[in-house]
């Protein structure tokens, strides 16, 4: 029983996590790259502001759900887990050190005006992004692969 509650909150915010980081990459990116820089730098400081009380939120009870997931199976079951949770702390490691540094800048370049070579440290934020979006919705999916391995265990039980 405590297993499958680390698993369904490790579900959830794992994918709360790569839903998160999808949309960002499917959607705002796109609509950060098609308006003048300046409502680009004002939106992206704002937003900032509360994913980073949002996503650090997912990210951080994704690779606790998953881990301790991990530390509570064993064979398959535990490999994924752990993976899955591995894939939500590079996630983490991506963003702390990718992406927020350069929100850091970003913030400076709103109040100020944005250097020469800004389009190049904003594809570089967008790599970071999609990296991190990669490494997240891998995590989810490796998780929905231990859901459907144990119920379909739980199925073949009850036949």
């Amino acid at each position: 029983m405590r297993t499958r509650l680390l698993l369904g909150l490790s579900l959830f915010s794992t994918g709360l996590l790569a839903g998160a980081f999808g949309y960002g990459a499917a959607n705002l990116v796109p609509t950060f790259n098609s308006v003048p820089i300046d409502m680009r730098l004002d939106f992206h400081t704002e937003l900032m502001k509360m994913n980073g009380i949002t996503v650090q939120g997912a990210m951080a009870v994704s690779a606790l759900s998953a881990l301790t997931l991990a530390a509570l199976t064993r064979g398959r079951t535990q490999v994924l887990a752990a993976t899955a949770g591995l894939l939500t702390v590079a996630s983490f490691l991506i963003t702390r050190f990718g992406n927020v540094p350069i929100n850091g800048r970003i913030k400076q370049w709103a109040a100020t005006a944005p250097p020469a070579d800004h389009a190049e440290i904003l594809s570089r934020w967008e790599l970071f992004n999609d990296a991190r979006t990669c490494t997240a919705a891998a995590a989810f999916a490796i998780l929905i692969s231990v859901a459907l391995r144990q119920a379909g265990r739980r199925a073949t039980e009850h036949h």
